[in-house]
């Protein structure tokens, strides 16, 4: 590709209107270079909606005046935003979110992404796959950032042909560093494990307590991984021959995700590694897909669970905190899967020591796992399964899990709802 075909940034992005739409690639590989510059926009500009998943890094496009920020997922760098009302968030299963920009039920107008240096004429998406495909195949403006460090990832590749305009940079990708696993988060890693078979195909998010359940993962043979996404934890279990993915039905052989967010290592790891797949997210998210791995296990966690088994995962009370997520997708092609297994798992208590599982959940607080649709629910003090028990035993069985000193109320508030 000649460098002539290069723009500036600031040139690229002239060509956003009043009233567009537009997506933003995701997680480690926000197009930050564009923002920066449509942020230089602000004051000739009106009514600009920004979409897009869990973003890292600054986040001009957020804090209000010409710029509403609705994604579809809330990280810690817009939370305050949308709390406060600046921004906004929409609801939405994430495997469906590419269904949203590819029926028009949500306009793209311009999709600004980040993508690899090309080879024979195509570019990864690199880290961040996720409803990136979806937008450039429908926005009016599809521009690239090339980056050099951003790892040619096989999966869903873009012919370089598709930009409208291409600029270059040489920024490093967000990395993340996690804490280490507390001792509720290895107990927790423990009830887990013992749930997964050798031979599973797992789904998990990343974090301290992932970490942790990958950590005690390591005396497990012939697993899979088929998730949207994956960090450091798993990229252990993958090199020391754990995760070989060699019982998985499709896809067989290869680990599958739509995005990551970990060290550099990580993304070393998955560049130009024909064992990695990098796929759009409703493929990884689809329950069908997810389905057709046997012994699927997912593993996800909440903000709090009642005693009825509904899960809450994305707010506290009304103020929005994360999003829906993938959950539910992996929650429902996790029990449609043979011999599959969907697990919630949460500590007792936060770290301000209020309870986790609780009589009723918080007022306005979001179900994402309807209590139809819940499983497995482990904490620091056990695994219990809610499949096909009554609201009664549902109860009695979360108490069971429940931290210590929160049982005695917890079987209180259960035998003032249910009788006994």
């Amino acid at each position: 590709m000649n460098k002539t075909n290069f723009i500036s940034a600031p040139e690229a992005v002239r060509v956003v209107r009043s009233g567009d739409h537009i997506h933003l690639s995701s997680i480690a590989s926000v197009p930050h270079v564009l923002i920066e510059a449509l942020a230089q926009r602000a004051g000739e500009l009106q009514d600009v909606h920004f979409h897009h998943f869990h973003t890292e890094g600054p986040a001009p496009y957020a804090r209000g005046g010409p710029f509403l920020d609705q994604g579809f997922f809330v990280g810690p760098n817009v939370r305050s935003f949308v709390q406060e009302g600046q921004a906004d968030y929409i609801p939405v299963n994430l495997y469906e979110t590419q269904a949203m920009y590819r029926t028009g039920a949500l306009r793209c107008d311009v999709a600004l992404v980040q993508v690899s240096e090309p080879v024979d004429g195509m570019v990864s998406l690199g880290t961040s796959v996720d409803c990136s495909v979806a937008a450039l195949e429908v926005a009016r403006e599809r521009i690239a950032v090339v980056n050099p460090n951003v790892p040619f990832a096989y999966g869903d590749l873009v012919p370089i042909e598709t930009f409208t305009a291409l600029v270059k940079a040489d920024t490093p990708l967000v990395t993340k560093e996690y804490s280490q696993p507390s001792e509720t988060d290895r107990a927790i890693g423990r009830h887990c494990a013992q749930l997964v078979p050798d031979g599973a195909c797992l789904q998990m998010g990343i974090g301290a307590m992932p970490n942790a359940i990958c950590a005690c993962l390591s005396g497990h043979k012939h697993l899979g991984l088929h998730t949207e996404m994956f960090s450091d934890g798993a990229l252990e279990l993958i090199r020391s021959g754990v995760i070989d993915n060699s019982c998985k039905v499709i896809d067989t052989g290869k680990v599958v995700a739509s995005f990551l967010l970990g060290s550099r290592k990580l993304y070393e790891f998955v560049n130009r590694n024909p064992a990695v797949l990098m796929k759009e997210i409703t493929y990884t998210n689809d329950p069908w897909n997810i389905a057709r791995n046997p012994g699927m296990v997912s593993i996800n966690s909440a903000i709090e669970i009642d005693l009825t088994g509904q899960v809450c995962a994305d707010s506290i009370g009304t103020r929005i905190y994360s999003g829906t997520g993938g959950q539910l997708d992996f929650v429902r092609g996790a029990k449609l899967s043979k011999g599959g297994k969907a697990i919630i798992a949460l500590a007792s208590r936060t770290t301000k020591g209020l309870p986790k599982i609780v009589p009723t959940l918080k007022p306005g607080a979001g179900v994402v796992t309807p209590r139809a649709d819940v499983q497995w629910v482990v904490t620091e003090f056990g695994a219990v399964n809610l499949y096909g028990k009554s609201l009664q035993e549902r109860a009695r069985l979360l108490a069971g899990i429940a931290h210590p000193e929160d049982r005695e109320a917890l079987e209180r508030a259960a035998f003032e709802r249910f009788g006994r």
